[in-house]
């Protein structure tokens, strides 16, 4: 798994790629959790680089989503391939995360949150 973050217009982009391997799962929650510290600011997740999507993988984004939304933060996935957006129909999950085509629909998104705060 590969984990790039960076900072653009004052939200976390944070790309994930790679293969999601369990013992790499901890990897991912400590970039980011110590990319968003005690921050409330919104955070993009693109996984357009994600190939499929472990049980054990999915767990971590949902505790980070969870932890996020617990801050007041707000989340959106992004540039999702058919295999890990079908994981995410399937368990009934996009209703209660917003998921946007690309990295553009996504920051666009969040750029209206920020504007309506």
């Amino acid at each position: 798994m590969e984990i790039i973050h960076k900072e653009k217009y004052g939200i976390f982009y944070v790309i994930v790629g790679g293969i999601t391997e369990t013992e790499l799962n901890p990897e991912f929650e400590f970039v980011i959790k110590n990319v968003l510290g005690s921050d409330s600011r919104p955070v993009l997740l693109d996984l357009g680089a994600l190939r499929y999507l472990r049980s054990s993988a999915l767990r971590v984004i949902l505790d980070v989503i969870k932890e996020i939304n617990r801050k007041r933060g707000k989340v959106v996935l992004c540039s999702l391939n058919l295999h890990v957006n079908e994981i995410f129909e399937g368990n009934c999950f996009e209703n209660t995360i917003t998921i946007a085509d690309s990295v553009e629909s996504g920051l666009d998104v969040l750029l209206r949150l920020l504007k309506a705060a």
